[in-house]
């Protein structure tokens, strides 16, 4: 692959305003200032957003699972390469290694996104992608705080608002317990918003 590669950082999720049900993972590149959005599913968007709110499932989701067999294989993460947009969707393919020998395996951008943010593991895309694909944000836009992305503000956030601290901190305990991770990660920013102010 000669084409130049881009360092991504995982910037946060926000709702898909194109697809019902969908959210977009948005992804900055490093030292620059174009934004790549990729639509992807509840659950994968759920699976990524527990990790990056630190919280722990009851049970190891699938992702978890998956990385705790590569550990005990002795299997590494060294990289994501989102390589390819196509009809629609990107394609993601994973760089393993084990006992110093490299294996490159197709996944869905969803699935290797959630496996790289649980090893740490750097993420690229193409200099091709970003230039078809990404969006600028000018500095005026993105006059909300920076590291999240711009969120449909709906209903849940206003009644939480309404909730006292306390009641916040029950509420997230249960949504955990529940395994809501959407809720749960909707209070705990809510939780963190409060905190912050005071």
């Amino acid at each position: 692959m000669g084409t130049k590669r881009i360092k991504l950082s995982i910037l946060g999720i926000s709702f898909s305003q194109v697809q019902a049900g969908a959210y977009a993972l948005i992804f900055a590149e490093e030292n620059g200032i174009r934004r790549l959005p990729i639509v992807i599913g509840t659950p994968e968007a759920q699976s990524i957003a527990i990790v990056m709110e630190g919280i722990t499932p009851p049970r190891p989701l699938s992702h978890d699972l998956m990385v705790s067999v590569w550990k005990a294989l002795d299997v590494k993460l060294i990289e994501v390469l989102i390589h390819k947009f196509e009809d629609g969707a990107f394609f993601s393919e994973l760089l393993l290694e084990q006992y110093g020998k490299k294996y490159r395996i197709d996944s869905r951008t969803s699935d290797a996104v959630a496996l790289a943010i649980r090893t740490n593991s750097p993420i690229y895309t193409t200099e091709d992608i970003m230039q078809n694909m990404a969006i600028v944000f000018d500095e005026q836009s993105a006059s909300t705080s920076p590291e999240k992305p711009k969120e449909e503000k709906g209903s849940i956030e206003e009644e939480l608002s309404d909730l006292r601290l306390d009641a916040l901190k029950h509420r997230l305990k249960e949504a955990v317990d529940e395994e809501n991770y959407e809720l749960a990660t909707r209070l705990r920013d809510e939780i963190n918003r409060r905190e912050n102010k005071s």
